[in-house]
């Protein structure tokens, strides 16, 4: 049976659940990324060496957990992570990766005119 263990923060924990976790049919190693970023600690570093640990456990997977931002998709693609949760307000924006900036930045400008009109506010 595969396991997933879960609420990991540290390179230490990965290290302590590997011997285990590479027994047998494997499993997923879960580092709460954006929990990481929460206390104030840029995640990528942690999950990038993570990803080279995991290099000699070909049966172990790592999961990108709690992420905050649609950003941390490109980034866990971008270090090679295996798999990436992700609640649907992150899967609704999806569409907008690539999106031209100077078009997204002139639908941000409308958006906010349309709000300013919508609440009566006149200039």
């Amino acid at each position: 049976m595969r396991i997933n263990v879960t609420a990991i923060m540290t390179i230490d924990q990965v290290k302590n659940v590997l011997p285990g976790l590479s027994k047998g049919p494997g499993g997923y190693v879960s580092v709460f990324a954006g929990r990481i970023a929460d206390a104030g600690i840029d995640p990528l570093p942690v999950m990038s060496e993570v990803v080279n640990i995991l290099k000699d456990y070909p049966t172990v997977k790592l999961i990108w957990a709690s992420p905050r931002e649609l950003f941390n998709v490109v980034q866990a693609d971008a270090i090679g992570c295996h798999i990436i949760t992700a609640t649907n307000n992150i899967l609704r924006k999806l569409p907008i990766l690539g999106k031209d900036l100077t078009q997204f930045s002139l639908e941000t400008v409308k958006m906010f005119y349309d709000d300013a009109l919508a609440a009566n506010f006149r200039l």
